[in-house]
């Protein structure tokens, strides 16, 4: 064979062996998803086991129901924060539904959740999110309503200013002890706090305090129990506390305190929070109803004036 046959052969056996790795290559990445950018950083921007967002991880929507059957029970405990949102919402639904039954207890954020783990109850409305650990237990939070958390005096307190939010901090941690250095008028503040496992107690820790604790100086005074009747009361002329708006707002025997210069009516009031619904998945026929007129009119109006 000549040099120059001999020379073409090889040329066409180099091309032949180099096409049918390209095909080979390209068929395993193809097959594998392989993709060599992210060997170099170039390429795809979505870098390996980044964190994406999922569509699946949103709150189910629930579909406001045409009827419920007779002899529905829908069981809630919580949050006294959501006394007012309970009982507009049960005089709504079974008004709405007849002969059915809305039992509602608020005996704390912490009671609801327990009670809804045990089984005991079908919802446990609640004042703060929740954690991440009563989330893998198979509990899903529905934001119900916005709420602000209002500083209160007694209305016969001769205490008449605002407070800044570091004076809030300043009182609530102990660190400012009478009024007169706040503008007021010799005399000790009393600080009425709420128990630890009231949700309203550490939704304010989490707004005011910033994840803080609250003071142990002899002039704040924590309650055994969560409610906030006692709580107002308790205030007479020296005290202060705070408690969730709506309980508040048509109370003749206490004011609320500006912060900064804001009233908990404000829009950009700092103190406000998320109310929600909670319920333990797969969702119950009975709980399913529920939520579901939760986004029915009727329901938003029935709860408009705590909202």
């Amino acid at each position: 064979m000549s040099q120059k046959n001999e020379s073409t052969v090889l040329v066409l056996a180099f091309l032949i062996t180099a096409a049918l790795l390209g095909a080979g290559f390209w068929w395993f990445t193809r097959s594998s998803g392989f993709n060599p950018g992210t060997l170099t950083g170039g390429g795809n921007d979505t870098q390996p086991n980044q964190p994406q967002a999922s569509p699946s991880a949103s709150n189910p929507t629930f579909t406001s129901p045409t009827s419920v059957p007779s002899g529905t029970i829908v069981r809630i405990e919580g949050s006294t924060s959501m006394v007012q949102i309970n009982q507009a919402l049960k005089g709504s639904f079974e008004k709405q539904f007849p002969r059915t039954t809305i039992n509602t207890q608020a005996r704390g954020t912490e009671k609801g959740i327990q009670e809804l783990q045990a089984g005991i109850v079908d919802i446990a409305a609640i004042s703060r999110p929740l954690t991440s650990q009563e989330q893998s237990q198979g509990l899903t939070a529905v934001p119900v309503a916005k709420d602000a958390v209002a500083i209160v005096v007694g209305e016969n307190n001769p205490f008449r200013k605002g407070l800044t939010s570091e004076q809030v901090v300043w009182i609530f941690t102990g660190q400012i002890t009478n009024w007169s250095e706040v503008g007021g008028t010799t005399g000790t503040i009393r600080v009425i706090n709420r128990p630890p496992f009231s949700g309203t107690h550490q939704a304010f820790r989490e707004l005011v305090l910033k994840g803080g604790n609250f003071g142990t100086t002899p002039n704040i005074t924590t309650l055994e129990r969560d409610a906030t009747t006692p709580l107002l009361q308790a205030l007479q002329t020296d005290g202060i506390g705070y408690a969730t708006y709506a309980q508040v707002a048509n109370q003749q025997t206490v004011r609320t305190v500006a912060v900064d210069g804001l009233t908990p009516e404000a829009a950009n009031y700092p103190y406000q929070r998320e109310l929600y619904y909670v319920y333990k998945q797969p969702a119950s026929p009975q709980v399913d109803a529920f939520l579901g007129y939760l986004n029915s009119p009727q329901a938003q109006q029935a709860i408009a004036p705590t909202n």
